[in-house]
């Protein structure tokens, strides 16, 4: 077990979907609830404000990114704040949202979308790839969207059903079976968040309310605990830094009391934990 400490003390409300550049060699993260993507440089810690909900990005060359919002797929430029839409998501529903998302090994983008009370079977996950947006699956919370090295499967969350999913992919990255479950950690009471997969194929995975990330094989057996101290809610993994050795972990201090956020003063904090393997480069968005 190892004890991570705090990269970024910005407190976000709801810190979500951290991404590592590759070409950048930077760490991104977002505060959904504060509408608010978040950086460090050597110069300091960035922040860029949107006028909705953003979630989660891919990266599409070392100046854009693409960026998941309550209502739209879009092409951000870093330097300048352009934007370009490139699909609209759910925008004639304003009472959902989107919430955890990830590039995929053929360059598209999933994404899940949640009702803005986590109403039951309100929310989705969808695929973009090569200009066409697909509904996939009806959720509730989406979340551990991930895909193993070998392009064989993906996986997802729905948090409150408490198990992480696998479903096999078919040669262009879409779904070629019924999913099937991976992790039940109901016995446990864990509440499955976002997750990754490391260059060893183990899956890595925030536990809501636990305060922890925990690494899982192919077998669904758990081998690494990161823990964050001073924050139960872990939201999203992300490997980065020099040879993809760190563990960045998102967390968030959503809906605590004053006394809950006094016992647990780091939530919302971004933190950090040297690695016990190694992350893999997050797949570039093709346009």
């Amino acid at each position: 077990m190892t004890a991570a400490t705090i990269h970024d003390a910005t407190p976000c409300e709801l810190g979500e979907g951290p991404l590592w550049h590759p070409e950048r060699g930077q760490l991104f993260w977002f505060d959904i609830l504060g509408r608010r993507l978040h950086s460090r440089t050597d110069a300091g810690p960035e922040a860029h404000d949107f006028p909705e909900a953003v979630s989660a990005a891919g990266w599409i060359d070392r100046e854009r990114l693409l960026i998941a919002s309550e209502s739209a797929l879009f092409a951000w430029t870093l330097a300048t704040g352009a934007r370009e839409t490139i699909a609209p998501l759910e925008a004639d529903t304003p009472a959902t949202r989107s919430n955890d998302g990830r590039a995929d090994p053929w360059g598209g983008f999933w994404i899940g979308t949640m009702g803005k009370r986590a109403e039951a079977g309100a929310g989705a996950i969808w695929r973009w790839y090569r200009g066409e947006l697909r509904r996939l699956y009806t959720v509730t919370i989406p979340n551990a969207i991930c895909f193993r090295p070998d392009r064989s499967a993906a996986h997802f969350a729905d948090t409150p059903t408490g198990r992480v999913m696998r479903v096999a992919l078919d040669a262009h990255g879409w779904p070629a079976a019924d999913p099937a479950v991976f992790l039940d950690l109901r016995a446990e009471g864990l509440n499955p968040d976002g997750a990754v997969i490391d260059a060893e194929g183990l899956l890595w995975l925030a536990e809501w309310g636990a305060g922890r990330v925990s690494a899982y094989d192919a077998q669904g057996r758990r081998r690494h605990v990161v823990e964050t101290p001073g924050a139960a809610q872990t939201t999203c993994p992300a490997f980065g830094g020099p040879g993809l050795g760190t563990l960045f972990v998102t967390t968030a201090r959503e809906r605590l009391t004053p006394e809950a956020l006094a016992a647990a003063p780091a939530s919302g904090n971004t933190f950090a934990a040297p690695a016990p393997t190694r992350g893999l480069p997050e797949w570039r968005v093709l346009l």
